[in-house]
């Protein structure tokens, strides 16, 4: 009589961790993936921590939560000698990662079920990455390729975000061509906004490369840090109000995106405004509040708008909206954010957190969402 052998037990979905990247946002990245490798269910997930490098290349990265935080103020960084070169199979249906050592024959790591992509800013949050990705046929958490371009680029995301009908605040867009030929025509336009302004570059994130300008004789200097980050510059018009954010996430078996309970970040006198060394640097100057002390009829506007902010560019797994509400509460969509930090200190899990949802339960939600999705058109 033949025994029927046990079933061998099912492989752990494979996680690969992507961070880093040639982005000016590359710690932001790194401390991130920090934030995930720390809270990822280990019992659940096998995890393959993947470094890009500021030149591009990809590396696996060290399982170490310590090596990628952001310490006394040093900014970790990926960087070759950090592991063997990884290169993902682009074709369809073998979704592995090969390992490149120099003089060695390739060697397969694994087959990887979803990538977390932990990128901030461009070739990584933009649809870049994004559309490497849809090549490979992979799941992969987050927006995907467009809406990844709009919401990285404020520039065509105002312009789809105005086309839906959501209120959004005055401003200008200075091409590159546009402030070389001609700054003083430039400076004209930006004028008509009024003052203060605030000066962006087009596609860059974690507050880098933004001036506040009080005077226009300061404008010329403003643009030229904005350029630094992007040829394409955003000036907006300041807008009295307070500064909320409301975190997005996508729905299950399409339902609807659901909103977290709203935030707001206070920041004294020691910085004009909630900058890249107020957000990562210097937290004794920031207070983050959650819930937003807001009428209860203005909560639920701004996580309406979230809302609708996340499916006028059709964002998937996560975002986080930022808006405006002013003295007489109207609410102002100031910008989406695709892939918003995510250390267990950042706003967005913060946000979360007040709305009962932890850390690590948000990190499985993500992944869920992310295998749960097919690839390809959608």
């Amino acid at each position: 009589m033949s025994q029927t052998q046990p079933e061998a037990p099912a492989r752990k979905p494979r996680v690969a961790l992507l961070f880093g990247g040639r982005s000016g946002e590359h710690a932001i990245s790194a401390a991130t993936a920090a934030g995930v490798l720390g809270a990822i269910d280990r019992d659940r997930y096998d995890v393959v921590p993947v470094g890009i490098t500021r030149q591009g290349r990809w590396v696996v990265a060290a399982d170490d939560v310590d090596r990628w935080r952001i310490t006394d103020g040093r900014l970790p960084e990926v960087t070759a000698d950090d592991g063997a070169e990884v290169v993902l199979s682009l074709t369809q249906g073998e979704k592995a990662l090969r390992v490149l050592e120099p003089g060695e024959v390739p060697s397969v790591l694994g087959d990887v079920d979803v990538v977390f992509p932990l990128l901030h800013g461009p070739f990584g949050e933009d649809g870049t990455v994004q559309g490497l990705l849809e090549l490979a046929d992979v799941h992969y958490v987050g927006a995907g390729v467009l809406a990844s371009a709009v919401g990285m680029d404020k520039h065509f995301m105002k312009l789809v975000l105005a086309g839906h009908g959501l209120p959004v605040g005055p401003y200008e867009v200075l091409k590159p061509h546009e402030w070389t030929a001609d700054p003083e025509a430039c400076t004209d336009r930006v004028a008509a906004l009024g003052l203060p302004l605030f000066v962006k570059p087009a596609r860059a994130g974690s507050s880098l490369g933004i001036s506040r300008v009080d005077d226009l004789a300061d404008l010329p200097a403003a643009v030229e840090a904005a350029r630094e980050h992007d040829p394409k510059v955003v000036v907006e018009a300041g807008i009295v109000g307070r500064e909320i954010e409301c975190a997005v996430l996508g729905g299950r078996d399409g339902e609807r995106p659901r909103a977290s309970l709203p935030g707001e970040i206070v920041v004294d006198d020691t910085h004009a405004f909630y900058d890249f060394e107020a957000k990562y640097l210097d937290e004794a100057h920031v207070q983050l509040s959650c819930p937003a002390d807001l009428p209860d009829d203005v909560t639920a506007r701004v996580r309406d708008l979230a809302v609708r902010t996340f499916e006028a560019v059709e964002a998937e797994g996560l975002s986080r909206v930022d808006v405006f509400v002013t003295p007489d509460h109207e609410v102002v969509v100031n910008e989406i954010n695709t892939m918003p930090g995510f250390t267990p200190y950042s706003m967005y899990p913060r946000m979360w957190e007040a709305t009962g949802m932890t850390y690590p339960e948000l990190v499985d939600e993500l992944i869920r969402l992310a295998l749960e999705r097919p690839t390809g058109l959608r």
